[in-house]
């Protein structure tokens, strides 16, 4: 097996890899962002403290406005402040926004292509416990499809820190979905990231089939492709960070290159990162291709672990459909 890039941890497929909060390096990204910039300034609906917005707020507290539950307000809030000069993040649980306030981020935000960031955080069903009500699997699909908002999902701390002070530097609309659990940290401080441009992060020889998976869930397609790996099965796992606008050019390559491809997701099968590689290679060279995702249901109480096995979003369901397509 390889190991795509020397600038991925080393220990990701040991029982030493270190396990980090995503939420917790978009914190640390924004604390970095407002330094660089003084028109950065963060919005949040009563949860500074889960989406570690916090941070932001003890370091710069004349740029901090709390919204209190009010979610359509924190949207239209910071769409007049992006028309002013700032760049205004807004902070929530993904279910809340953009769940909640979809309607005033396409038409104040969106629509008017103003520079809002919306990070939407506890998303996906390993939220756990909290149940469905906090299970954001449709977040994606509502921002994907609207125009000019761009999609990104970071694998770990350190990428949502890199993606954090991306996006600050575009003057366009973007969604930053996180997760809420641990998870382990794949990526380092010199590992490359770019919006909009997916790398390998494994490569055996001659590969037969491509994983692509994005967020939290890049750790199970690693997890996957070495076991497949010791049973003579060679793969390619990609990273797809960005889901809009998506790498199309890694796509040309990996369709030219392998007779199947996998997407993997903690989201609905339906308007997330399958459905946009699908849409793809369907117009342009039609694969064989197995989509991993929640299939039309909603979450429910679990831990993180449970529940990732449950909606078969785990290693083992990877492999099972690798094999599947050779």
């Amino acid at each position: 097996m390889i190991l795509q890039t020397q600038h991925l941890n080393p220990e990701i497929l040991s029982d030493e890899c270190e396990r980090a909060y995503i939420r917790d390096g978009f914190g640390l990204g924004l604390v970095e962002a407002g330094e660089n910039d003084p028109n950065v300034v963060a919005l949040c609906a009563d949860l500074a403290e889960s989406t570690r917005v916090l941070w932001f707020k003890e370091k710069f507290p004349e740029r901090y406005i709390e919204l209190g539950v009010a979610e359509q307000n924190l949207a239209t809030v910071a769409a007049g402040l992006a028309n002013y000069g700032k760049v205004p993040f807004i902070t929530s649980y993904a279910s809340f926004s953009p769940g909640r306030n979809n309607e005033q981020i396409r038409t104040t935000i969106s629509l008017n292509d103003v520079p809002v960031k919306v990070v939407g955080c506890h998303a996906g069903v390993s939220v756990g416990p909290d149940g469905a009500t906090h299970q954001a699997l449709e977040d994606v699909a509502l921002m994907r499809v609207q125009p000019n908002m761009s999609v990104i999902v970071p694998c770990d701390k350190e990428e949502a820190r890199k993606a954090t002070l991306a996006i600050a530097d575009v003057p366009k609309p973007f969604y930053l979905r996180l997760g809420r659990e641990k998870t382990p940290v794949i990526t380092t401080e010199r590992t490359d990231f770019e919006i909009g441009k997916a790398y390998k992060v494994w490569e055996s020889e001659n590969p037969q089939v491509a994983i692509i998976a994005c967020g939290s869930l890049l750790a199970e397609a690693i997890n996957a492709a070495s076991q497949l790996d010791e049973e003579h099965i060679s793969t390619v796992v990609v990273n797809m960070h960005t889901i809009k606008p998506l790498d199309t050019n890694m796509l040309d390559e990996l369709i030219s290159s392998v007779s199947g491809i996998v997407t993997v997701e903690e989201h609905q099968v339906a308007g997330g990162l399958g459905s946009a590689v699908a849409e793809y290679t369907a117009e342009h060279s039609p694969m064989p291709m197995r989509l991993i995702g929640v299939r039309d249901q909603y979450g429910q109480s679990g831990t993180p672990t449970e529940l990732i096995a449950h909606y078969g979003l785990d290693a083992e369901t990877i492999i099972e459909k690798v094999k599947e397509l050779i």
